[in-house]
C-alpha cells in the first residue's frame, strides 16, 4: 500500500552433501503459498494525524479496490507518537507487481489518497512477511485493542528458535490469556524478526491477562526457554479505525 513513488513501480539451495537442519517453523504450508502480507508503518508529521486519517476514511475505497486490507490502526503505545500501521494481503509477488501497476496509472488514486498521504508523512517503512505454517489469521469475536509484539531472534533463523518461540506463544494461546490473531515472519526486513499480533477485548484486559501469565508456571517456563534465543522485543498497542476490517 502507498509505498512511495519509486516503490510503486518496481533460498539458496542447500548442498547436496551440506548438513540440514529441519525444524516445523520453518517447513510446510509458507514454502507452496505464495500468500503474504505487507505490513506498513507511517510516521507522520506532528498535529497531522487527524488530517491523515480522514483523507484514508474518504479514499481508502480507491486503494482497496485493487489490494485487501487486513487491519489499520493508530499507535496509542509503543514507540514514537503519530503513527499508523497497516496490513495488505497479496496472493503472491506477481499480484502486488500488478497492483502497483494498476495503481501507478490510477489518476485518482494518486491526486486523493498517495499525494496528500506523502505531504502529511515523515518516514515509511515496509516489511513483507509470511503466516507461519502452524498459524491461520483469525479474527476476534468482536471489537477491541490490538497488540503487535515484534521479536528480534539471535541470527540462525526458525531452524535454530522456532520450535521454541512455537511453545512460548502457544503457552499463551492455550491458556487463555490473549486472542492470538496471527505470527508473521519477515522475509523481507529485519531478518530473524517474528511480529505476533494480539486481540484482547480492552487495554486493562490486556493488563490483567499479562499479570496471570507471568505467575503461570507454564508459561514461565516455556517462556524462559524462548528469550535464549531473544536479542530484543517491542510492544505496540493499536486501536483498529473505523474502516480497518479487523477491529
Amino acid at each position: 500500500m502507498l509505498a512511495l513513488r519509486s516503490g510503486l513501480t518496481r533460498a539458496l539451495s542447500p548442498r547436496t552433501l551440506a548438513p540440514q537442519v529441519c525444524s516445523s517453523f520453518a517447513t510446510g504450508p509458507r514454502q507452496y503459498d505464495g500468500t503474504f502480507y505487507e505490513f506498513h508503518t507511517y510516521y507522520l508529521k506532528p498535529s497531522k494525524m487527524n488530517e491523515f486519517l480522514e483523507n484514508f476514511k474518504k479514499n481508502i475505497h480507491l486503494q482497496t479496490a485493487h489490494s485487501e486490507l487486513i487491519g489499520f490502526w493508530t499507535v496509542e503505545f509503543g514507540g514514537r507518537m503519530n503513527k499508523v500501521f497497516h496490513i495488505w494481503k497479496y496472493d503472491n509477488f506477481a499480484h502486488r507487481t500488478e497492483v502497483g501497476k494498476a495503481l501507478a496509472i490510477d489518476k485518482e488514486w494518486r491526486e486523493q489518497l498517495l499525494t496528500p498521504s506523502l505531504d502529511l508523512t515523515d518516514k515509511q517503512e515496509s516489511e513483507i512477511t509470511y503466516l507461519v505454517p502452524w498459524c491461520k489469521l483469525e479474527k476476534p469475536p468482536k471489537e477491541g485493542v490490538y497488540e503487535l509484539v515484534t521479536f528480534q531472534m539471535k541470527p540462525g533463523g526458525p531452524a535454530l528458535w522456532g520450535d521454541a518461540f512455537k511453545r512460548a506463544v502457544n503457552a499463551h494461546v492455550n491458556l487463555g490469556y490473549s486472542k492470538l490473531i496471527g505470527v508473521f515472519h519477515t522475509e523481507y526486513g529485519a531478518l530473524n524478526r517474528v511480529h505476533v499480533l494480539w486481540w484482547n477485548e480492552s487495554a486493562d484486559s490486556r493488563a490483567a491477562g499479562r499479570h496471570q501469565s507471568h505467575e503461570d508456571p507454564r508459561v514461565v517456563a516455556a517462556v524462559r526457554e524462548s528469550v535464549n534465543y531473544l536479542v530484543s522485543q517491542q510492544n505496540m498497542l493499536l486501536i483498529p479505525t473505523s474502516y480497518s476490517p479487523l477491529k
